[in-house]
Formats: structure tokens, C-alpha cells, sequence
């Protein structure tokens, strides 16, 4: 496998900082790898990103809430990820754990001590829980009061929404559904990632960058965003997704990503329900 470029070192410089209480709902933790070996199941070779390093990325931009999401290099080894909660502490962080059905009722019930909020299928990156898991797993988590976040490629939404639609758990969708902005917001897999937004169970977050047809500076997202905000407003959350695993050529600037929301979410109140009000109802900050 050929190795992930590393993350930025140097802390970002956005234009403007979050309001207090401001939540980064998706980003990783790779290692140390003495402690946490990656999983051999494992599509690409991240570089080392420590709490430290996404300190300073947090601190630049004024986020003060996180959400860890196990990564797919880690398979259904979660404990990377709930140490990474047990450091920022539990009053300011949580963590969105995978598992699969070889995790009995007793092992569900200690990720929830532990700060898992939600389970996690990642249809994109693999070395995850199969789709077909998905009824039969979400119906053991909703009396945990668990989520479930949806990993997807953008074709994959028009066949699976009617299942998700039906779930007994809220939804959250990745990276804009992984629609490719190549495609035009009236493509069928985005009209139907709006149509479950209709849907007070499903939310999406806006870390859109990975869907850019275009490459920096990622203007071509702008639509879709947009089009996300004004059909949820009270349902979308955003992320860094540091420290942008998986790429091989150019790792974005957060700065530059947090600009990104900025424009698309300009107002005050916008902000405020992105960052901080979505955020704190959907995973049970303050």
C-alpha cells in the first residue's frame, strides 16, 4: 500500500473562529501506532496524527467540542478512538465507534459508558460493517439511544435510501453523501439525499471537499452546500475530517476548509446551528 501523505504542520489561519461551543463533528486519530497497530485489513497507510497535532488545528479555528470517528484502519478495534475521548475528556468529547454483529448486547453497552454515541458503516473505504448488517444492527442500538453515521459513494444513495429511511435510529450522512459535484445537484443520488433530508431522522454533514469534482480551492461545492442548508438547516453538522486520510497528492489547509463553511453559512445564526446547536442536540454536548 503506498502511504498517505502526512497532515500540515503549521496551524491553520482562517478568516474567522467558531462561536463558543463550537463542535468538529468528524475528524481521526492514527496512533501512536506502539499502542494502536493499524488493522491488516486496512485499504491505505496513514501517517501518525496524535491528539497534540489536532489540538492545534482545534485551537486555530475555536473548536471547543469533538466528535472522534473510527477510521476504517482500525477495523472494529476501537480503542484508539475512545482513548482519543478519554484525553479530550468526556464533558467535550465523544466518539462514533464500528462495530459488527459479533459485538454482543454487554460490549454495545460498554462503548455507551465510554462515550460512543453512534456505529458507524463505512461503504466507501471497506475493512467495516457489511451493509447487509444494517437492520439487525440498528435495531439492537436504539434502545442505547446510538446513531448511525453512513459512509456512502454517491451512486450507492438512491437504492439504499428506502432503507435508511426506515431505520429506527437518527441517520447521519458523510461527506455530502459522496456525490461528485460533476454530476450537478439535480443527479439522482443528490435529489435523493435531499428527499432524506426531508426526513426529520436524517442529517448530513458538510465536509464536502471530497466531493470536489474541481480540486482546490473546492469552489464547486458551494451548491451543494447550499442546497444541504437550506433543506435542513436545523440537521446539518460540519468537520474537518482531519487529518484528511486516504489522499496521496494534496492534504487541504483546514484554514482554508473553515473559510469554506464560512461562506457557505455566513450569518451568525447560521453558524450557530451548524456549529454548536446541531452538534449539542444530536450527540448530547452541554
Amino acid at each position: 500500500m503506498k502511504p498517505c501523505i502526512p497532515h500540515r504542520q503549521e496551524a491553520p489561519r482562517p478568516s474567522w473562529r467558531g462561536p463558543a461551543g463550537s463542535t468538529d463533528c468528524h475528524f481521526h486519530i492514527f496512533g501512536p501506532y506502539d499502542r494502536f497497530p493499524l488493522d491488516p485489513g486496512r485499504s491505505y497507510d496513514p501517517q501518525e496524527a496524535s491528539i497534540a497535532d489536532y489540538l492545534r488545528v482545534a485551537n486555530a479555528l475555536g473548536i471547543e467540542r469533538m466528535v472522534v470517528v473510527q477510521p476504517s484502519v482500525y477495523g472494529t478495534d476501537n480503542r484508539c478512538t475512545i482513548d482519543a475521548v478519554q484525553r479530550f475528556g468526556r464533558d467535550r468529547a465523544c466518539a462514533i465507534a464500528v462495530v459488527d454483529d459479533s459485538f454482543d448486547d454487554t460490549a454495545l453497552r460498554s462503548l455507551q459508558a465510554q462515550g460512543v454515541r453512534g456505529l458507524r458503516f463505512n461503504a466507501v473505504s471497506g475493512n467495516g460493517t457489511p451493509l447487509d448488517q444494517l437492520e439487525a444492527l440498528t435495531k439492537r442500538i436504539a434502545p442505547l439511544g446510538f446513531h448511525l453515521q453512513v459512509y456512502l459513494e454517491g451512486h450507492q444513495l438512491p437504492e439504499l435510501a428506502p432503507r435508511l429511511a426506515k431505520l429506527p435510529v437518527q441517520v447521519v450522512i458523510d461527506h455530502m453523501g459522496g456525490v461528485r459535484t460533476a454530476d450537478g445537484v439535480e443527479a439522482p443520488a443528490f435529489q435523493a439525499l435531499l428527499r432524506l433530508l426531508g426526513s426529520e431522522q436524517v442529517w448530513v454533514k458538510l465536509c464536502g471537499y471530497r466531493i470536489s469534482s474541481g480540486g482546490l480551492p473546492y469552489a464547486d461545492v458551494a451548491p451543494f452546500a447550499k442546497a444541504l442548508l437550506a433543506a435542513a438547516p436545523e440537521r446539518c453538522l460540519w468537520g474537518t475530517d482531519w487529518p484528511h486520510p486516504s489522499l496521496h497528492d494534496v492534504v487541504p489547509e483546514d484554514g482554508q476548509l473553515f473559510d469554506l463553511l464560512g461562506e457557505w453559512a455566513p450569518s451568525a445564526a447560521q453558524r450557530q446551528a451548524v456549529l454548536v446547536d446541531n452538534p449539542a442536540r444530536l450527540y448530547g454536548f452541554g
